[in-house]
């Protein structure tokens, strides 16, 4: 059934024709219903009425030759019952057949018996408590009973009777019963009729509802259809427009709409390329006078012993933002292989907690000149990964600088775990923290959570851009939170095989020493 529920719920036109046939359904069988009840009353009723004034006549009619029958002898009295069976149960106006009973009322102490019944009826067909109501009612009485035959057949009916007297016999109870197989057959007909119809009638419902769903649906599937090409890059696919009712102007407005994005995607894409050789061409050229500034730097900073202390200030001052400016060009050069979507993996086998060791172990200056250190836990003493080392090790000098940068003189945490699958690396930081609302910048670039000391300690601002791209470029992800005064924490995390796809986070992002 599984599949049946989901082709339900991802199907609009089969949501609503099921929820159409559905309420008809409901709708149907209440109406079915009524109407079935309604009909079987109204045959019952006429059935009964013409019943009942077969019935009364035919009482009448016995009571009638039995009171002419006074004083005659037994044998004649048993005669003119034989002759008002006979008669009651050929001549009938009623399409059922029916049948006559003669009971003996209680009380009746006569020696004399008349009673009798019609074609072997068993006289139990008669419940105690139709006799009952007879022997007090001043007319007749009626009730619905099974006819039950001396050898076992059964039938339903409806039994009207009425006291009679016989002569010299007393107090008896006559009995026309009449069979209602007719009626049932009837009613089972009407019954079997109304079902097909009502089955007919869902049908109908449902193919009309299908129909009418498919004008709908089929322009809007078209229209999704449309819009996953616009996904994929294909801009040039419209819809048909046939027409001039509502669907047709949905069709209209979403030809312009995609007429007006083909274009602004055109005019984007071009700016985004004049913008990627802008900056290509401008880091290329640049690099053959800083290439000159850096010899004629490195000339003069080689004899600042000799200069007086105001130059030789300047000199080391021109070497590190020569520095600072080469790997401006560098980063820079990078982003613009990864807007061109030409960055590729080179991906070797390697220790990560070696390459993690190695990072820390060329920042130990920097670290302790910040006051700070940089402590490694790693699951294992090697965990070995397939992926571009030059990348990963661009990713984790660049989380391990930006969390000196921050970390106010506090150690950092640095955690490796690895699975099957997956490793994950989490840089902790205890110092400035960063606020909620900047979480979702960190990762832009040239953007600074402190430009001023950013700026003093020489930042680029796109380490953690150049990061997040190298990690996505691996199938990984990388993910940042911060809070004011309670430091940072970054987590790195790949699959261990460049190229697959990661199955799990291994390390939180909210790390457990936080407390609100």
């Amino acid at each position: 059934m599984n599949p049946i529920f989901h082709r339900l719920r991802n199907s609009l036109a089969l949501k609503v024709i099921f929820s159409t046939v559905m309420l008809s359904v409901v709708v149907i069988y209440i109406a079915g219903s009524a109407l079935n009840s309604q009909l079987s009353a109204g045959i019952k009723k006429v059935n009964l009425q013409s019943s009942i004034v077969e019935a009364r006549s035919t009482i009448f009619s016995a009571q009638y030759r039995l009171l002419l029958a006074q004083g005659a002898k037994e044998e004649d009295v048993r005669k003119v019952i034989n002759d008002v069976i006979a008669s009651a149960t050929s001549l009938t106006s009623n399409e059922n057949a029916r049948e006559v009973v003669f009971l003996r009322s209680p009380g009746n102490s006569r020696e004399l018996d008349y009673e009798i019944t019609s074609n072997l009826v068993d006289p139990v067909s008669i419940p105690a408590n139709l006799s009952a109501k007879v022997r007090k009612s001043p007319n007749h009485g009626y009730g619905y009973v099974t006819i039950r035959y001396i050898g076992g057949a059964k039938i339903p009916g409806l039994a009207i009777g009425e006291k009679v007297s016989i002569p010299n016999a007393g107090q008896y109870e006559m009995y026309l019963l009449f069979s209602l197989a007719n009626q049932n057959t009837t009613l089972n007909l009407i019954q079997r009729y109304l079902l097909l119809a009502g089955l007919s009638l869902i049908l109908l419902i449902g193919l009309i509802t299908w129909l009418v769903v498919r004008q709908v649906v089929r322009p809007v599937r078209h229209a999704a259809m449309i819009a996953s090409q616009f996904t994929a890059g294909n801009f040039a696919e419209r819809m048909a427009v046939r027409s001039q009712d509502e669907i047709a102007t949905l069709g209209n407005a979403f030809n312009e709409m995609a007429e007006s994005l083909e274009k602004q995607f055109a005019r984007l894409e071009n700016l985004s390329r004049v913008q990627q050789r802008f900056v290509s061409d401008v880091s290329h050229e640049l690099r053959t006078p800083l290439t000159t500034l850096r010899m004629a730097s490195e000339v003069i900073f080689s004899a600042r012993d000799g200069f007086d202390p105001i130059v030789a200030r300047s000199s080391e001052l021109m070497v590190a933002q020569l520095d600072r400016f080469e790997k401006l060009l560098e980063d820079l050069l990078e982003i613009s292989r990864f807007d061109a979507e030409v960055a590729i993996l080179e991906a070797v086998d390697f220790d990560l907690v070696a390459l993690a060791q190695r990072c820390a172990d060329d920042l130990l200056l920097v670290a302790k000149e910040r006051s700070t250190e940089l402590r490694i836990y790693s699951i294992a003493d090697s965990v070995n990964i397939k992926a571009d080392v030059r990348r990963v090790e661009r990713i984790l000098r660049n989380l391990f600088s930006n969390a000196i940068d921050h970390a106010e003189e506090k150690p950092i945490a640095i955690t490796i775990i690895a699975s099957h699958d997956d490793v994950a690396i989490g840089v902790r930081d205890s110092g400035v923290g960063l606020d909620e609302s900047t979480l979702i910048r960190v990762f832009d670039r040239f953007w600074r959570a402190d430009p001023s000391r950013a700026r003093t300690r020489g930042g680029t601002g796109l380490g953690l851009s150049i990061a997040l791209e190298d990690a996505r470029l691996h199938n990984g992800e990388l993910d940042a939170w911060g809070r004011p005064g309670k430091g940072a924490h970054f987590v790195l995390t790949l699959p261990r095989q460049a190229g697959a796809e990661i199955n799990s986070r291994l390390i939180k992002l909210q790390p457990d020493d936080y407390h609100p």
